[in-house]
């Protein structure tokens, strides 16, 4: 193996790389603004509920143990100025408790309470309101429900623990970076291919498994350089480093071989950019499912993104160690490896 001609070779792609306006940009210009982003977003999470209420007869004991469990009664003085504020979008919803509430429900009569939602609110939540509200009459009242209820959390407990948006987005960052990769690469080979620039290095003593040494060790790192300055930026490497670099380098090659496919069905700029829209899409559905939980069910796991994506957001923000994403990782490597095998046999093809 000629390792000074892979290593000349790496080099000049290096340098026609950066020579592209577009990706020479839009590689420095993504880490900075993914960095802002993210300082930019709250590193908090507000776990209360503040609702507007006209209800006379609550006391401030009632209010304050509610208060503590994260329900925040904002009291007015009528209903008028309830509905307003409601209106004007200051509270969700607010709820009015007719003034003769106490004395209807110690004579076994139903009182009346108005719930006033925003017209923006969704029907589910609505309806949780709606729940919400009745529960709190019969707190009010000073009568339990009659029924024996305990409560069990499925799964991880998240209560008092939930994730600032900035820390779910940075899974999305990540691939972002990685999947920009994806279309660099695959516009150099295909320019190269498309020049004649691939076909002449072939007549050097240069082999073709040295070819594909050479783009794929340059196609990793530059994509592994750019998502780990991120990750360092905002201090992504905080909590297990060695799992995330591991991750983070595993991607690095799946993007890699994804470039591979890209430029060996891709016949000019133009396609490549189809053809790599189409797979930033499908790559970016992982993400979009840890930044909003419940959006897609398990057949998620059939994208290779999800290995990595999942890996991230258990480790950064839930401090996983090896145990839990050992499996995550062998996943991301079997398909790492699968789609650079896929992509040097494509790209082979295309050169006979």
């Amino acid at each position: 193996m000629n390792w000074q001609m892979i290593s000349a070779l790496i080099v000049k792609d290096l340098n026609l790389y950066f020579k592209n306006q577009f990706f020479a940009l839009v590689t420095v210009l993504g880490i900075v603004a993914y960095a802002a982003i993210y300082f930019i977003m709250p590193t908090t999470v507000d776990e209360t509920l503040a609702i507007g209420i006209f209800a006379p007869g609550l006391t401030n004991p009632l209010v304050e143990e509610l208060a503590a469990e994260g329900l925040i009664l904002n009291q007015f003085d009528s209903e008028a100025a309830l509905k307003t504020a409601v209106l004007e979008k200051e509270y969700p919803v607010g709820v009015a408790v007719a003034p003769d509430f106490m004395q209807k429900l110690a004579a076994d009569e139903k009182p009346a309470v108005n719930i006033y939602v925003a017209n923006d609110v969704p029907p589910e939540f609505q309806e949780m309101y709606a729940l919400l509200f009745r529960e709190l009459g019969f707190m009010m009242a000073g009568r339990p429900l009659a029924i024996q209820a305990t409560e069990e959390v499925l799964g991880v407990d998240r209560a008092g623990s939930q994730i600032p948006p900035r820390n779910r987005m940075l899974p999305l960052f990540a691939m972002f970076i990685l999947m920009v990769e994806t279309l660099g690469l695959a516009s150099l080979i295909s320019m190269e291919i498309e020049g004649g620039t691939l076909e002449a290095l072939l007549i050097t003593p240069l082999k073709v498994e040295g070819l594909f040494i050479a783009k794929g060790l340059f196609g990793t790192a530059l994509a592994f350089v750019q998502v780990a300055a991120l990750m360092a930026i905002v201090g992504g490497f905080s909590r297990e480093p060695l799992i995330i670099v591991t991750a983070l380098l595993l991607g690095s090659l799946l993007v890699t071989g994804l470039g591979f496919m890209v430029a060996s069905v891709a016949k000019d700029m133009m396609s490549v950019m189809g053809w790599g829209i189409l797979a930033i899409v499908t790559l970016a559905l992982p993400p979009l499912n840890v930044l909003l939980p419940g959006l897609v069910t398990n057949w998620i796991k059939i994208i290779p993104s999800y290995y990595l994506v999942d890996t991230v957001h258990q480790v950064v923000n839930f401090g996983a160690g090896w145990g839990d994403v050992g499996s995550n990782l062998l996943a991301l490597l079997a398909f790492a490896l699968a789609f650079l095998a896929l992509g040097v046999v494509a790209l082979r093809r295309k050169f006979r």
